[in-house]
């Protein structure tokens, strides 16, 4: 994102405080994944998105009544933040680049595993709880 904001720019912005824009909403992301992060940790289940076999439950309180996935929107935000300190509209295809990203190589094989594990608990979280926002 830096790159591209850095040698093509398409159409540089500037904002009032760039930086500080940037640092609040990666500041909102880091509040989102740390609540995901503290709510896996609350109900002992593991918090490794490389392991989703050792869940021992589906976490549906705190901020997981909001969103499936506050860590990674946690992460989209810090993006966000990124793009906006940046000052570059083409740093922006970095938030969504990291949105299909993740979504096709961690959170569907995450839910296939879930679903598996969790059977009808995990579809019905599914059926009531958005993946993203």
């Amino acid at each position: 994102m830096w790159a591209l904001a850095r040698w093509w720019p398409v159409v540089a912005f500037a904002l009032p405080s760039p930086v500080l824009a940037g640092v609040a909403v990666a500041s909102v992301g880091g509040i989102v994944s740390t609540a995901g992060a503290r709510e896996f940790r609350r109900v002992r289940t593991t918090v490794n998105p490389l392991h989703p076999e050792r869940a021992s439950s589906v976490v549906t309180t705190g901020i997981y009544r909001y969103t499936r996935n506050p860590m990674y929107v946690g992460i989209a935000c810090v993006l966000a933040g990124c793009f906006l300190a940046f000052g570059g509209l083409s740093a922006v295809v970095g938030i969504p680049a990291f949105g299909w990203y993740i979504t096709r190589f961690q959170i569907v094989p995450e839910e296939r595993v879930l679903q598996a594990k969790f059977g009808d608990m995990y579809a019905r979280y599914r059926a009531r709880v958005r993946r993203w926002v």
